[in-house]
């Protein structure tokens, strides 16, 4: 896989800013990641799984039960990759 010197400052500076910022910031950088990530889902009509996404989003007209067949366009795809990277630098949970 390539790796993208722009992604990797951006994963570089969330690892920094993991290590510096304080929890109740890093709480609601992960909060805020994570509800942008599972946006993209719900608009394309995916049926979320865990308790948290169906009772932050609810399952009206969903239509897809896998996330991989959810229809993204490539520079969303990127992007929810880009979101997963943060995720994991600031050492999100589920």
């Amino acid at each position: 896989m390539r790796t993208f010197p722009n992604v990797m400052i951006l994963v570089l500076a969330a690892a920094t800013l993991a290590t510096t910022m304080s929890p109740s910031y890093a709480q609601s950088r992960c909060e805020t990641l994570w509800v942008e990530r599972n946006s993209y889902y719900k608009e394309a009509g995916y049926c979320s799984k865990t308790a948290r996404a169906i009772s932050y989003f609810g399952n009206a007209g969903c239509r897809y039960d896998s996330e991989g067949s959810v229809p993204l366009s490539s520079n969303v795809r990127n992007r929810i990759s880009q979101i997963t990277r943060q995720e994991r630098a600031l050492g999100c949970s589920g």
